[in-house]
């Protein structure tokens, strides 16, 4: 079971919160003192696509930041409130690779409840080939399968799309793919 992150403070009124069981409710919240607002914590949605060329390359970009700096991944991030996801797809290919892409139907979902997070990636198509690295990425490329660096992929979720999305385009049966990803650091 993941741990509810502190919070000491409500956001609405500026009163101290405390951890309690609100009346109908199944698990701790953060409720304020003063206004009674109970503060949700809900996983976010880390939001992003395979952009594919018209030759069946991949676009990967190389990270710049942490975490997993200097590793390999898919454009993706934290989705936007007041975007949809096909909306964060397409920003984070811009944000991070500078590359236009047409969106597809949501190939993976894969649910990390030790970090709080839900990833989901779309096949996408670019449209061009005028990318480049953005602010987040150290250098982008366009890899065959066989060019993957898969050694130095950045992230678990990445990894098991880009094998399921190879295997499908063999058979030419893409279909979507869903998973529960658990912790890595998990004692035996």
């Amino acid at each position: 079971m993941v741990a509810i992150l502190e919070m000491k403070y409500c956001s609405e009124c500026g009163a101290p919160v405390e951890l309690r069981l609100p009346p109908d409710d199944n698990r701790p919240r953060h409720v304020c003192t003063a206004c009674s607002t109970i503060h949700y914590q809900n996983p976010k949605l880390v939001v992003g696509a395979i952009p594919e060329w018209e030759d069946g390359r991949i676009l990967l970009c190389r990270r710049s930041i942490e975490p997993r700096h200097g590793l390999w991944t898919l454009p993706a991030g934290f989705m936007e409130n007041g975007e949809t996801t096909t909306e964060a797809a397409m920003r984070e290919t811009l944000e991070e690779a500078n590359a236009r892409i047409a969106i597809g139907e949501l190939y993976s979902m894969y649910n990390l409840p030790y970090i709080n997070q839900v990833q989901l990636l779309f096949r996408a198509r670019l449209l061009d080939l005028d990318f480049s690295p953005g602010m987040e990425s150290l250098e982008v490329g366009l890899f065959e399968e066989q060019d993957i660096p898969w050694d130095e992929l950045a992230f678990r979720p990445v990894r098991f799309t880009l094998q399921h999305y190879f295997a499908d385009r063999k058979t030419g049966n893409f279909q979507f793919r869903i998973g529960d990803l658990e912790s890595p650091m998990r004692p035996a």
